[in-house]
């Protein structure tokens, strides 16, 4: 298995996580927003839809048109980047925003397939925010990854909180 392989799979793994827990919580508590953790599964969501974009897309390969033309990045990064998620709420339906990602992470993953392994250490395509960490497209990629498992952690705490634990398959006593 080739590292740009590895990489991708590991993309493609960190993305069925999020998927799978968010399809367990039913819709109507996506907009739930807990005191505790002040955000919802459907921030979290528009969240990764701009996160997946920017750190496996836009710094890999530039702007991707046809995504430009089926969501709107711009109100999307200012929904669910700069402003907190109470200020979201309402912004988009749940639906259109589980589209949205699933769009996003099958685009991201044909990106990142395209990549040779001589390009993992070539600098990021330029962009008009440095990206926060970093400076290669293989560190934008690994960065894809951990970021996406953090809000998958987020996710969880949600879930837990908004509707029950999550079932991973544990037989618990």
């Amino acid at each position: 298995m080739t590292e740009t392989q590895m990489l991708v799979d590991q993309t493609a793994n960190a993305y069925q996580w999020i998927n799978k827990l968010v399809e367990t919580v039913p819709r109507e508590k996506w907009n739930i927003i807990p005191p505790t953790v002040e955000s919802s599964i459907d921030w979290q969501i528009g969240h990764l839809i701009i996160s997946h974009y920017f750190h496996a897309i836009m710094v890999i390969r530039g702007h991707q048109m046809d995504i430009l033309q089926q969501l709107p990045i711009r109100e999307y990064s200012e929904w669910f980047t700069v402003a907190a998620p109470l200020q979201s709420l309402g912004k988009v339906d749940s639906a259109t925003l589980e589209e949205g990602l699933l769009l996003m992470q099958k685009k991201s993953l044909a990106i990142l397939a395209t990549l040779r392994a001589s390009e993992l250490d070539d600098p990021l395509e330029p962009t008009p925010a440095a990206h926060p960490i970093a400076t290669t497209k293989r560190e934008a990629i690994d960065w894809n990854i951990k970021h996406t498992m953090y809000h998958c952690g987020q996710l969880g705490l949600i879930k837990r909180i908004v509707d029950k634990r999550h079932d991973f398959g544990l037989r618990l006593n």
